[in-house]
């Protein structure tokens, strides 16, 4: 069945096209190209790529790490309505056990697909870091890096672990890094106190870039660059951006897409009360506290964010003034080259999934179709 999408304008790579269609056939778009003279309607005001939100706990009340057996299809469902057509379930600090439970899940789920945006595989942040900028994670349950333990991982996951992170500082974290990206897995670096060097030295073997960056790690002194100054100079490095108002100042984001616009990528790092009213919540096994959408500890650090992907489009072009189409890239394109799917999706091109939204002129979600099929918003 072919499906046909008319817009006023549709985002590609190469930037807006002004009434064009979408043809879709297969779940997969075939064709780009001029709406025909004398059509007057439009379906949308604007077609985008879908959104990859790479680095997300949950939302809607459920925990990427809860046993509940429909918890990655409420998550999945969610993540459709703030636009995202696939994700990546990302694991905590916990228990070997626990985790093991989780990439085992995951990897049912990518198996078996479900409701929602597609999970892509899994995200293993925790438990290689180290105690000095923790963040939510219980330091008393870090561990050293271990090959064998690593390899644990991605033959419990069926291969479908697709990123791991960890403190470049630790003993074995190179030869963890090199390890890692033979078997193809990406590497990110955080919740750590690693200085300019060590950074670049993770990077030079191979990481990939910044767990969140900002968040967890040495901060930018203009006699230590720490981690910040060694993600925002490296031009091998991605960086994780929390784009909320909270983890980092609005002209921290101006600051970040001036010097790596073109290498952010959004993320929600969202936890289980995303979606929901204020009050108590979990994360890592710790009570938190969410007040006015901000998760924070009985400490008052922060714990996680309720925010969505769309919203976080919004406020990169609100507060650190890039163009829409920047905005959308950093959730979209971005996220599919850092995990090297770009062939596949992350852009609207012949040949790639149908993974679609459409936007309004505020960057809101009107639709979204995930492999060419609507979802009900």
């Amino acid at each position: 069945m072919t499906r046909l999408l008319r817009a006023r304008r549709v985002l590609t790579e190469q930037g807006w096209l002004n009434d064009h269609q979408l043809r879709i056939q297969d779940g997969v778009i075939t064709a780009i190209e001029p709406i025909p003279a004398g059509i007057a309607a439009r379906d949308v005001e604007q077609l985008c790529p879908s959104y990859i939100d790479t680095h997300v706990h949950g939302g809607m009340g459920v925990d990427v790490m809860d046993n509940a057996p429909d918890t990655l299809d409420v998550l999945a469902i969610h993540k459709a309505h703030e636009g995202v057509g696939a994700f990546l379930p990302t694991t905590v600090t916990a228990p070997l056990e626990a985790i093991h439970r989780v990439l085992t899940r995951i990897a049912r789920r990518c198996q078996s697909g479900g409701p929602g945006a597609l999970v892509l595989g899994s995200y293993v942040e925790g438990p290689y870091f180290t105690p000095q900028n923790k963040g939510a994670h219980p330091p008393e349950l870090f561990r050293e890096l271990n090959i064998t333990e690593l390899d644990e991982l991605i033959t419990l996951s069926h291969n479908t672990l697709k990123v791991v992170a960890l403190a470049p500082e630790k003993p074995g974290a190179l030869q963890a890094i090199r390890h890692l990206k033979q078997r193809g897995i990406r590497v990110m670096l955080g919740h750590s106190a690693a200085t300019y060097e060590q950074t670049l030295a993770a990077l030079e073997t191979g990481a990939d870039g910044l767990v969140h960056c900002f968040n967890g790690m040495t901060g930018l002194h203009h006699r230590g660059p720490g981690m910040v100054g060694a993600g925002l100079t490296d031009k091998r490095a991605w960086l994780e951006l929390i784009a909320d108002g909270h983890h980092v100042h609005p002209g921290t984001l101006r600051l970040c897409s001036c010097c790596a616009k073109d290498r952010v990528v959004l993320i929600t790092d969202a936890m289980q009360a995303a979606g929901m009213p204020d009050g108590r919540y979990a994360l890592c096994g710790e009570e938190v506290t969410m007040h006015h959408g901000v998760v924070k500890t009985a400490s008052g650090g922060l714990a996680g964010s309720t925010l969505s992907l769309d919203a976080a489009v919004r406020n990169m072009v609100e507060h650190a003034g890039v163009t829409a189409e920047d905005a959308i890239h950093m959730a979209s394109l971005h996220p599919a080259r850092l995990l090297g799917i770009d062939r596949q999706l992350g852009s609207l091109m012949p040949g790639k999934r149908a993974n679609v939204i459409a936007l309004d002129g505020g960057l809101h979600l009107q639709q979204i179709w995930i492999q060419g099929q609507p979802l009900p918003l």
